[in-house]
């Protein structure tokens, strides 16, 4: 399937039968999970990790979880088990493994000092420590937005870094990869090798998946709002992922 950006109103939800023989590709955050004010106040219940232990039996173990966060984060929010791209595709882990991950960079540190000098004196302005890098959200304080995108870039640009920008985020990080590379590399290993790719996500960072997952002869899912996407289909909260992975744990027993 070719890669294409279709506009809003050709976008429809999935079917089920797009599941059979997938390799399912799933952001977290506005994904699986509701976003919430603070990256801290997200919990992962059981239900959820039940769901997607049945849902990765019936693909033969072809599920991994694509997201910002780091892999340390991801496996203390209950994904241990899981196969994980995290950092935009910077960290990879199998369950029972050590991170693949590049050390972190001393600009890092640099960065993030000068992230909490500037949301020190903001309220509902966060800085948020990763393993490898460093975000700073404005989700509780969106009047500054504009003076911390120009932050991070000027900050990115003195410490030849990469500038992520999120819902309500700049995250700066090194560069050199994203949720695309993180398909491409995933898909020419077991278990995600031999399956159809499809990427489920709701954010601008997301798309860099959806696109992959086209160019290896799937697609990707947006979550949320309509909106010019490389997806092919669309579920319009983090409630309709779950009930159509639910449905798919039905579909492919």
């Amino acid at each position: 399937m070719p890669e294409t950006t279709l506009p809003p109103s050709t976008l429809l939800p999935p079917p089920v039968t797009l599941l059979n023989g997938a390799a399912l590709f799933l952001d977290f955050d506005g994904t699986l999970a509701p976003l919430a004010d603070t990256p801290d106040a997200v919990v992962v219940d059981e239900d959820l990790i039940d769901t997607l232990t049945r849902l990765r039996t019936r693909l033969q173990g072809r599920l991994a979880i694509v997201s910002g966060r780091s892999v340390a984060t991801l496996r203390d929010l209950g994904f241990g088990d899981f196969l994980l791209a995290g950092t935009h595709g910077l960290e990879f882990a199998s369950p029972g493994e050590a991170p693949d991950a590049p050390a972190r960079r001393p600009a890092i540190d640099a960065v993030e000092t000068v992230f909490h000098a500037f949301a020190d004196d903001k309220p509902g302005v966060l800085v948020e420590r990763k393993t490898i890098s460093v975000g700073l959200h404005f989700r509780g304080a969106p009047a500054w937005a504009e003076a911390a995108g120009l932050l991070a870039h000027r900050l990115a640009e003195e410490h030849g870094l990469a500038v992520q920008a999120g819902k309500m985020l700049f995250e700066l990080r090194p560069g050199g990869a994203d949720k695309g590379s993180a398909v491409a590399r995933l898909m020419l290993q077991a278990p995600m090798a031999g399956g159809t790719p499809i990427f489920i996500g709701d954010d601008v960072t997301d798309e860099e998946g959806f696109a992959a997952a086209a160019d290896l002869g799937g697609t990707g899912i947006l979550v949320g709002a309509p909106r010019e996407t490389k997806a092919g289909f669309i579920l319009e909260q983090v409630a309709a992922v779950r009930h159509y992975l639910t449905q798919g744990v039905a579909a492919l027993s």
